[in-house]
């Protein structure tokens, strides 16, 4: 009997734990390959042997995603599985038409055939897109917990850019492990703030071992989101976020819209600097697509260490990566904080920028006069480094998750911006997991 051709589509994550889960031990089913997009210098790698299991002794060839239609005739494929994140419904189906078009069928795999069952109670937090805020939430579920009396392990939504085979289950609970598993910036900033409370953090490519890890240290399991993707791990409250600084992104941008009709809890986030006419939009949308959620309404107030410095200052802004990429977002805390404290101009880094960083400003044009912070390879941190140290500016105002200065030379005077999730009103987000029972 011949094995159905599969290619699976993804980004270095929601692809390989797709494929543990439904394919990697199926024998009426062959992945030929995978195809990466977004991340940075991810395609050309195997998935190997030890990962991909006994049916691919060889492991698995990763392509870049512009080859799809060819590998869809070259392999005689049967069918393409998407498997990434926080994209439009628009380009969703684009895909899905190269697909068809090159004589495969389309497919998205659901959440009963992916996410792992816990032993322990999981409180999951996604969003309906990047940058809305579910870092900050996070930390703030997990101090909930504490308080509560839970011990608490954070499994996070994978980011495996280095070896894979080193990166099946990793545990961080100190900066030392961090330096051991070579952390690029974005692990950095999704670890670094749990670890500074006290909070252990899984990741990896392989989460039936990781959950059974986390499971046998943690009274309850905290599913930390990546992107605006689902849960790996089958939540007893999920937790959703909301943008009223996008406003119609809920519905329209996959998988967000799922993880809005899952929610248990939907947290408007941001409601301190956006227009009251987009929060308005956002609660109308909230009770249409999900009128049995439990609604909370939040701040993400930002808090410079020196915001005085600011003042009158030619500053560079550095910002989130992910945010600005395919998050589509063109500002953030630090652009905020720069306008609220006074900074006399915001000097633009596009012309400045070298290698890698001049080549994602053009990807995404939309991206304003500030500087994303992307950190996926030490050659990728050294051309960051490069292009801060060419800009002319009077000050560096630095607003991503973690405190740069830690891990590449900044040569100019330079002020953190930090941000916190700040409820509004009623629920809280303590009352919100109460109110779903079984957690605390």
């Amino acid at each position: 009997m011949l094995r159905k051709k599969v290619i699976i589509m993804g980004a270095a994550g929601r692809d390989f734990h797709n494929f543990n889960m439904v394919y990697r031990d199926n024998p009426d089913v062959e992945v030929v390959c995978f195809t990466a997009t977004q991340i940075p210098d991810i395609e050309g790698r195997i998935y190997p042997p030890r990962l991909a299991g006994k049916l691919y002794p060889n492991g698995i060839p990763i392509y870049s995603e512009d080859e799809l239609s060819h590998l869809i005739k070259k392999y005689d494929v049967d069918e393409v599985v998407f498997a990434y994140s926080d994209t439009s419904h628009l380009n969703v189906m684009h895909k899905a038409s190269i697909a068809l078009a090159a004589g495969a069928d389309f497919r998205l795999l659901g959440p009963k055939q992916t996410m792992l069952k816990s032993k322990k109670p999981v409180v999951s937090v996604c969003a309906v897109r990047t940058g809305v805020g579910k870092s900050q939430t996070t930390r703030k579920v997990a101090e909930i917990l504490k308080r509560a009396g839970k011990k608490v392990a954070a499994i996070r939504h994978p980011m495996p850019y280095g070896n894979l085979e080193e990166q099946i289950c990793q545990r961080f609970a100190s900066y030392q492990d961090l330096d051991t598993y070579k952390c690029t910036i974005e692990e950095r900033e999704e670890y670094e703030p749990h670890i500074d409370r006290g909070t252990i953090v899984y990741a990896g490519v392989d989460y039936g071992e990781i959950l059974s890890r986390a499971q046998e240290e943690a009274d309850v399991i905290l599913w930390d989101g990546g992107n605006n993707d689902l849960p790996f791990v089958q939540p007893d409250c999920h937790i959703v976020l909301v943008d009223p600084h996008r406003p119609g992104h809920e519905v329209s941008y996959h998988p967000g819209e799922a993880n809005l009709r899952m929610a248990d809890v939907v947290v408007i986030n941001k409601i301190d600097t956006a227009r009251p006419e987009n929060v308005d939009i956002l609660r109308n949308t909230v009770r249409e697509v999900n009128p049995t959620a439990i609604l909370v309404e939040a701040a993400s107030p930002v808090f410079p260490e020196n915001p005085e410095a600011i003042t009158g200052k030619r500053v560079l802004v550095i910002e989130d990566g992910p945010t600005l990429t395919h998050g589509e977002m063109s500002y953030g805390a630090g652009v905020m904080a720069a306008r609220k404290w006074g900074a006399s101009e915001l000097v633009d880094p596009r012309p400045y920028a070298v290698g890698s960083i001049a080549k994602t400003f053009e990807k995404y044009p939309h991206i304003g006069p500030l500087l994303p912070a992307m950190g996926y390879s030490p050659k990728q941190v050294q051309e960051l480094e490069e292009t801060v140290a060419r800009v002319p500016c009077d000050l560096i105002v630095v607003a991503t998750p973690i405190d740069l200065r830690r891990v590449m030379k900044l040569d100019k005077p330079s002020t953190r911006v930090r941000y916190e999730l700040q409820e509004i009103g009623t629920p809280t987000l303590k009352e919100a997991i109460e109110m779903v029972g079984g957690i605390i």
